[in-house]
């Protein structure tokens, strides 16, 4: 794995390079055109090989990342949904990564999303001293990932402005992009390997929804949240300590902690516990990417100000700005929980004792 300390968060491409070289270099399958790795080497690569030393990335539906690659070969592109957190930007950033070997095609959707954020616009110094040459005209994602048969990503597209939703829907059909100012010349046909991966949240349906004619250029695959607490768990300390690895933090993860919080995480998702007592389930959604954010700013706390070993309180002093944020009504939910379901455990659990008493002082 190709680490640099100096880069925030580094694409999958640079991340895995490693991986992906070695997969390329050992890949004697059949590919679709322009593909950097087959079909069977792209599932490897996303779900892990331990025979060749290729580490598992998306923990989810085996079958559902199969069904997605199989669809990047065909005509038809593929819209991940799903509640928030639940990987599916990191799931097309990992297919975009294998298959192209540049995850960085990206449209961030918008309220402010516009046309040419997606398609091209014009360096208008150059348009206005040579015209509509091809010079002067600035590739947007969409545009570039026709032009090199690439995949491209559109992140939240529930949330551009129908008439920009409505623009992609000729390009998926069609495979093909007019630039009016280039006359007859002005059709930009699609080069083999192009497709689009489209993210939606849930949460967001209704702000924009979809119409039937996009929908059908799309295979709609839906994200799951996890919902098995100790592999959750497992999920959650492995992408903790790689952050913390990364940035050298002096921090040491506590199992146990780790589990307490991602049990509460399932049961106010889920709106039961383990043990069959119904409690209200939270408007926020408490994902494994929730998780990982309590947990990993849990553990700066304790490495920086605290014991360096991660502690209930640690977590308790995360919980309500990085899970529960600004909804009120949560709050009193979290609450709620706490003095029923995390109570009933504390009298038996001294550290769920631990973790409601630091939960109290911090809400």
């Amino acid at each position: 794995m190709t680490e640099n300390t100096a880069i925030i968060k580094a694409s999958p491409e640079m991340r895995f390079s490693d991986e992906l070289q070695r997969l390329a270099e050992q890949d004697t399958l059949p590919r679709p055109a322009r593909w950097r790795l087959s079909p069977q080497a792209v599932r490897r690569f996303v779900l892990g090989d331990p025979d060749a030393d290729i580490q598992r990335k998306f923990f989810g539906n085996d079958a559902l990342v199969e069904r997605a690659i199989v669809t990047l070969m065909g005509n038809q592109g593929l819209m991940l949904v799903g509640e928030p957190g639940t990987a599916k930007t990191f799931l097309s950033e990992l297919l975009a990564a294998a298959i192209s070997g540049d995850s960085g095609l990206t449209v961030q959707g918008t309220a402010g999303t516009t046309e040419d954020q997606i398609k091209y616009t014009w360096n208008y110094a150059l348009l206005l001293a040579e015209g509509p040459t091809q010079r002067a005209l600035v590739p947007a994602p969409i545009f570039l990932g026709m032009t090199k048969g690439q995949i491209v990503r559109f992140e939240e597209i529930t949330r551009c402005p129908p008439e920009v939703q409505d623009s992609v829907i000729s390009i998926m059909s069609d495979k093909q992009l007019i630039v009016p100012e280039w006359g007859d010349d002005g059709r930009l046909f699609a080069q083999r390997g192009f497709n689009l991966i489209a993210t939606a949240n849930l949460r967001d349906r209704g702000v924009n929804e979809m119409s039937a004619a996009l929908k059908r250029r799309f295979n709609f695959e839906t994200v799951a949240p996890l919902d098995d607490p100790a592999f959750e768990t497992e999920l959650v300390m492995q992408e903790v300590g790689q952050q913390l690895t990364l940035t050298g933090t002096p921090a040491t993860l506590d199992t146990d902690v780790v589990r307490l919080l991602v049990t509460a995480f399932q049961d106010l998702r889920q709106g039961r516990t383990a043990e069959g007592v119904q409690v209200k389930a939270t408007d926020t959604v408490m994902s494994t990417a929730e998780a990982v954010n309590v947990v990993l700013s849990a553990a700066h706390r304790s490495a920086y100000l605290g014991s360096g070993t991660l502690t209930a309180a640690d977590v308790a002093a995360q919980l309500w700005g990085v899970a529960v944020k600004d909804h009120a009504d949560d709050r009193s939910k979290l609450n709620h929980y706490l003095n029923t379901v995390g109570k009933e455990r504390a009298r038996k659990d001294r550290l769920w004792k631990d973790f409601v008493r630091a939960v109290g002082k911090t809400g």
